[in-house]
């Protein structure tokens, strides 16, 4: 199992914008390319940072996963209009992360 941690920091004044394409589009587009998402987080200090974690089988299956999305002529349909009136996003950061050996934790507790 490989997991990625995505971080959005949306521009200042921009964060509805950015929420609003993912909720309107972004995560049913990330659905049907096979992308699953584990989860969303929004950040209690700095409503412009937004987090989100996917969840792949593989190095492949995220490689395929991600290829079939940027190949989909909606996509840049949905950014060109979220971004009408200027980008949305300051900055992304995308982490990938696997489980160590030791987890998950399988021994016994006395």
């Amino acid at each position: 199992m490989l997991y990625e941690l995505r971080e959005y920091l949306a521009i200042d004044g921009k964060a509805d914008q950015l929420h609003d394409r993912f909720a309107q589009h972004t995560l049913r587009l990330l659905e049907k390319h096979g992308i699953d998402v584990v989860g969303f987080w929004a950040d209690d200090e700095d409503r412009n940072r937004l987090v989100y974690l996917i969840r792949y089988d593989d190095a492949p299956s995220r490689d395929g996963a991600w290829a079939s999305f940027r190949q989909d002529p909606e996509w840049p349909a949905v950014r060109a209009a979220s971004e009408a009136d200027g980008p949305i996003v300051e900055k992304m950061t995308i982490r990938t992360l696997s489980s160590p050996d030791y987890w998950p934790h399988l021994t016994a507790r006395a």
